[in-house]
């Protein structure tokens, strides 16, 4: 079987353009595999700043920057598993994950624990959703939400779009605040019960009219930058105990920042940045699993769950893929579709026959 033994890889550049550069395939270490790269995710908040910081960086560059290469989310085929590596073997198609690892690229070389069997029917561009889907199941979890509770997602990017669908999955019923029409739609093509304008109507208001005058028993952030007003917001949609305290559960996903006031003190706050137990352990990544019995759900187990979901049409992603760009013609595919950074969610780069 070919190996080779240099790779494109896609890197951000300080002039806002991503362009491919060459590296060398890292070596196969025991407890990785190495994969042919079929599809990738971008996940533009995380790697990229976000779709409209792309653009600015355009009209702003920072010539002194070194070209980055990014990307943590792809799948493809094993061409060769290293020493100690049971589960997976050449010809195998599989989902993986990982910074540093999972990288833009058309071979990559990934810890073992960090990949999973792509089910027949999945295709590469939806297992390329691993992470993204893992870190909402992640965040799901740390929420413990129970059936039949009212959860508000506030910002409808890919990780609040999931999270959204699996809240619903959960017994849930879901509202998202977005300011963005286009994400507003998709929410509501993938199943969300309810939206808000963010900006346009009065965010308390509608809210606790969904909750029918309850209030929110939980909350997921998942978008960075200043939270201060989100925040304000959120604890007065919330339920409330009778001497006026508000209460209830806020999972934080993304980078917020926002003060901790007198008044969240009755508010469990919970970060979920994640995929489970396991990622960035690196003893855990290339070796031997944590003992099932002990430890039911860990970033592969969250990582195959998602698998199973998407194979069994119950977590739709491909709503959420607004483009689908060689990974050759990287910098041109962006490059048209940051024009219009509003109509634009989930980007896949694929290789081409």
């Amino acid at each position: 079987m070919f190996v080779p033994e240099k790779r494109k890889v896609a890197a951000v550049c300080g002039d806002g353009h991503v362009r491919l550069v060459e590296q060398d395939v890292p070596p196969l270490v025991p407890g990785a595999v190495l994969v042919e790269v079929h599809a990738s995710l971008v996940s533009p908040g995380t790697e990229l700043g976000g779709w409209r910081a792309l653009r600015a960086r355009r009209d702003d560059p920072d010539t002194d920057a070194e070209p980055r290469p990014f990307g943590y989310a792809n799948a493809g085929v094993v061409l060769e598993a290293g020493e100690g590596v049971e589960e997976l073997k050449p010809g195998d198609r599989a989902a993986c994950m990982g910074g540093g690892y999972a990288l833009h690229t058309d071979y990559a070389v990934v810890p073992h624990n960090l990949c999973v069997p792509l089910p027949d029917g999945v295709t590469f561009a939806q297992g390329s959703y691993g992470h993204l889907a893992a870190t909402a199941v992640n965040a799901l979890r740390r929420g413990e939400p129970q059936f039949g509770e009212s959860v508000c997602v506030i910002g409808l990017g890919l990780v609040g779009q999931l999270a959204a669908q699996l809240y619903r999955l959960a017994g849930n019923f879901v509202i998202g605040w977005e300011g963005i029409p286009f994400r507003r739609e998709l929410a509501h093509r993938c199943g969300i019960d309810a939206t808000v304008a963010v900006g346009d109507e009065d965010v308390v208001e509608v809210t606790r009219r969904f909750t029918r005058g309850y209030g929110l028993d939980a909350a997921v952030i998942a978008y960075g930058g200043d939270a201060d007003e989100t925040v304000e917001k959120l604890e007065q949609s919330m339920k409330c105990s009778p001497d006026g305290h508000p209460m209830g559960r806020i999972v934080v996903v993304g980078t917020p920042r926002f003060a901790y006031t007198s008044t969240l003190t009755n508010i469990d706050l919970r970060r979920a940045s994640r995929t489970g137990p396991g990622y960035h352990d690196e003893p855990w990544e290339f070796g031997p699993d944590y003992p099932p019995v002990f430890m039911r759900w860990t970033t592969r187990t969250n990582l195959a769950l998602c698998m199973r979901l998407i194979a069994e049409g119950r977590l739709d992603v491909d709503a959420l893929t607004t483009h689908t760009i060689p990974l050759a013609q990287a910098d041109e595919g962006i490059s048209k579709a940051i024009e219009d950074p509003d109509a634009m969610l989930g980007a896949v780069f694929v290789r081409q026959p």
